[in-house]
């Protein structure tokens, strides 16, 4: 079993508005997944939510800058992945 939790509790539980969730999974922000005509988030997914509510909500970031801020962290997430490949490979080649 899945751990997940339906639209409609994340908008009573996170105090957020649900055109809000189905803009962040048009954009492909966050995955949802429909069972028995109910959309879901997966727990894993709560993280990416609870980030991109906090910007969005607190700092009054749009969603084309979520979007933005979105995809410059994972390419500093990814760069700094190869930047550890790299260091582990150049001491493993002394």
């Amino acid at each position: 079993m899945q751990n997940k939790i339906s639209r409609e509790e994340l908008v009573k539980n996170y105090n957020i508005e649900i055109h809000f969730l189905d803009s962040l999974e048009e954009c492909g922000l966050i995955k949802t997944f429909e069972e028995e005509r109910v959309k879901y988030i997966s727990y894993e997914e709560l993280p990416n939510l609870e980030r991109f509510a906090n910007w969005h909500y607190d700092l009054e970031v749009n969603l084309p800058g979520l979007e933005i801020i979105n995809n410059l962290l994972n390419k500093i997430e990814n760069l700094l992945q190869e930047n550890r490949n790299l260091a582990q490979y150049k001491n493993y080649a002394k």
